[in-house]
């Protein structure tokens, strides 16, 4: 009943409204009524068992925490008292600041601290991630996940939350019907979800998907393969000895191998000989797409 009251109450306020107006943690009640005011010692913090981000990469923690060693944090991290426990608090937003703030050696940081429920603690955890385009497709689709299974959200309630459509709530949990290790490819970023859902259900899942990224396939070139499979298409070429979109010779890869090194990020070329061709950057957040900004004005790439 608590976490259907919890819904009802949080649902589709968004995430202002969830977290409402900043409060001092020396004004809180209980655990926080001996802290002083917007800061409390690092280690009164605890992460956020709802948190449905599980990959916090070495290099961004590294960049926010060299922004935090230099300007400290400039929003508050959201918290809420841990029940029965004095001077504990349990993150809600702002896990990734917190971790920085540890790897800057912070004794002290900013901190809001709201009466939550578990409902509502989720809720933010996927809103704030979302909005930032922190998550990958399959932490995303767990949290949608579980607040269906935990708290009895519908797809339309998910979707009335996030502010998506409900196609895009519907398509992103069926990435959760993949193969484990397709699912691993597509948490680290080697795969789309455009890719993953052009192979859903097929028998050699995984064996498509390792075509796909050893060749760089294009979402329509995977939907195609998706249709043959590999023993009808093994070579890339159709009936009648056709060259498909599915075959890129070894100096294309060679190329897509040695741009992806540089970047760091995932690169497709689509050549078409004598008509020229594209060459695709997959990014997976705003950081990262600042970053090629950055580099093409600066002419490093």
């Amino acid at each position: 009943m608590a976490a259907e009251d919890g819904k009802r109450r949080g649902l589709g306020r968004g995430l202002a409204a969830l977290i409402g107006d900043e409060t001092p943690a020396g004004a809180a009640s209980g655990p926080a009524a001996t802290i002083s005011p917007n800061t409390v010692p690092i280690e009164f913090l605890r992460a956020n068992p709802y948190q449905p981000r599980r990959d916090f990469t070495e290099e961004d923690l590294a960049d926010l925490t060299q922004s935090v060693k230099e300007k400290g944090i400039l929003q508050p991290i959201v918290v809420r008292p841990v029940s029965g426990a004095t001077n504990a608090f349990e993150i809600v937003a702002g896990e990734r600041r917190w971790r920085a703030a540890q790897a800057a050696k912070l004794d002290r940081v900013p901190v809001t601290v709201r009466d939550l429920t578990d409902a509502e603690t989720l809720e933010i955890a996927i809103i704030e991630n979302v909005q930032r385009a922190d998550l990958n497709a399959i932490e995303e689709a767990d949290g949608y996940q579980r607040l269906m299974d935990e708290f009895k959200y519908t797809q339309a309630d998910v979707s009335k939350l996030i502010g998506k459509s409900r196609s895009h709530v519907a398509n992103t949990l069926r990435l959760l019907g993949l193969p484990k290790k397709v699912r691993g490819f597509v948490a680290a970023g080697d795969l789309t979800a455009g890719h993953a859902r052009a192979i859903m259900g097929h028998e050699d899942a995984v064996a498509l998907a390792r075509k796909i990224i050893d060749e760089g396939l294009s979402v329509r070139e995977a939907e195609a393969l998706g249709k043959t499979g590999l023993e009808e298409q093994p070579s890339g070429k159709a009936k009648g000895g056709k060259v498909t979109a599915l075959e890129k010779d070894a100096d294309t890869r060679s190329l897509e191998r040695n741009i992806t090194d540089a970047l760091g990020l995932a690169v497709s070329i689509e050549h078409k000989g004598d008509k020229g061709g594209k060459l695709v950057v997959t990014y997976k957040t705003l950081d990262q797409l600042d970053e090629i900004c950055r580099r093409l004005a600066n002419g490093k790439i």
